[in-house]
């Protein structure tokens, strides 16, 4: 995790940014979140289950999201998918590991801090760990921690906003 990312003033910029995109309600199945969402590059769609290209990343994204690659060593090119997040209070997101679609999952937190939970099962029950995710920080999940552990960020009580960029699986790049 690195926690120098961005300044304040881009944090701000970012925040801006975000809301003005055609966030809406995060909906798995019959159920609806309290986060609001957007997604550039591709989308899952909870709703259907289906995974299809979206509007491409606009300018300002692709900016973040070259020196995003940069800090955790992937080409820009390889985060195909943007997810933009705002969590209002009490809106937090489940145990869950990202669909087999996508490979390198980086996030942004912006705003407020949030606590990341991770657990993977274990004959015992779960072995557990909590990463704090200070506003402007960034963190990586891959490997074993992107696809053995669970991760879920828990309820907030400030608002909050991410970027979580993804890049696609081998499977996926090579279909």
């Amino acid at each position: 995790m690195r926690d120098d990312m961005l300044t304040k003033v881009q944090e701000a910029e970012l925040i801006d940014k975000i809301n003005g995109c055609n966030l809406t309600p995060f909906r798995f199945q019959r159920w609806t979140g309290k986060r609001l969402t957007y997604s550039y590059g591709w989308n899952y769609d909870f709703e259907h289950m289906r995974f299809a290209p979206s509007e491409p990343m606009p300018d300002w994204l692709l900016e973040v999201r070259s020196r995003t690659a940069s800090v955790v060593g992937l080409a820009a090119d390889d985060l195909a998918q943007a997810l933009l997040i705002r969590y209002d209070p009490g809106a937090g997101i489940g145990w869950h590991k990202d669909r087999p679609v996508f490979e390198h999952v980086v996030g942004i937190s912006l705003g407020n801090e949030a606590v990341l939970r991770l657990r993977r099962r274990t004959s015992a029950g779960f072995d557990r760990a909590k990463v704090s995710l200070p506003r402007r920080s960034i963190y990586h999940l891959s490997g074993e921690v992107r696809h053995i552990w669970e991760h879920s960020i828990a309820p907030i009580e400030v608002p909050r906003w991410s970027i979580t960029f993804r890049s696609m699986s081998e499977k996926v790049r090579t279909a």
